[in-house]
């Protein structure tokens, strides 16, 4: 079970959705991933005759995914949490959406860049981090991006961690920032991690 799926804390579903509908209400941007992502994507959208393909893992209600679809990218969620995803259906049911564990998960494509937005990264189910990135480096295509950001802290997955399991995967440093804004990392208790698949993973 993952560290998400035990919190009995969490707000889930509708009831999670309606924070960020308030924030943006009162004005706030709330879609600083999107925009990340649309930015380091920028160059291959211009030499690209088709949408460039997304995969939003740990999707939860779908914030960050709705977005770029409407920007554009072409886009699939995937969560472990079946109320969110329910809220993620009802609101953009044009959009592919699975339930599935991202240490397992197959699907019937490749994609441009893969998202780990909201901490997904530290509500992994304990010691199975090496295995959703080394799974979904599988599904990236051969230079395909992944980008991740999470909470930093003596009880959270470390940046140096983060880092070999991601080399072990087959996935090279691009850049680090500690914030979706693309403010400089250097130190701090967040971080969002621009990895790019090398060569042929075995």
């Amino acid at each position: 079970m993952s560290r998400w799926n035990e919190r009995r804390d969490a707000q889930r579903g509708d009831v999670y959705d309606s924070r960020w509908e308030k924030l943006e209400a009162a004005g706030q941007a709330i879609h600083g991933e999107a925009d990340l992502i649309e930015s380091v994507l920028a160059d291959r959208r211009e030499s690209s005759d088709s949408p460039l393909a997304v995969l939003d893992a740990g999707c939860g209600t779908g914030r960050v995914g709705i977005e770029l679809a409407k920007r554009g990218f072409d886009v699939v969620g995937v969560d472990l949490d079946p109320s969110m995803l329910a809220t993620a259906r009802d609101k953009a049911p044009h959009i592919e959406w699975h339930i599935g564990d991202l240490s397992a998960i197959t699907l019937q494509q490749e994609f441009d860049l893969i998202a780990l937005p909201g901490n997904v990264m530290i509500f992994l189910a304990p010691r199975t981090e090496p295995q959703v990135l080394s799974n979904l480096a599988s599904l990236l295509r051969p230079d395909g991006l992944l980008v991740a950001g999470f909470q930093l802290g003596p009880e959270h997955l470390s940046l140096a961690d983060y880092d070999t399991h991601a080399a072990a995967a087959g996935l090279a440093p691009v850049d680090r920032w500690s914030t979706w804004g693309r403010d400089c990392y250097i130190d701090g208790d967040y971080a969002v991690s621009l990895h790019q698949r090398h060569g042929t993973l075995g």
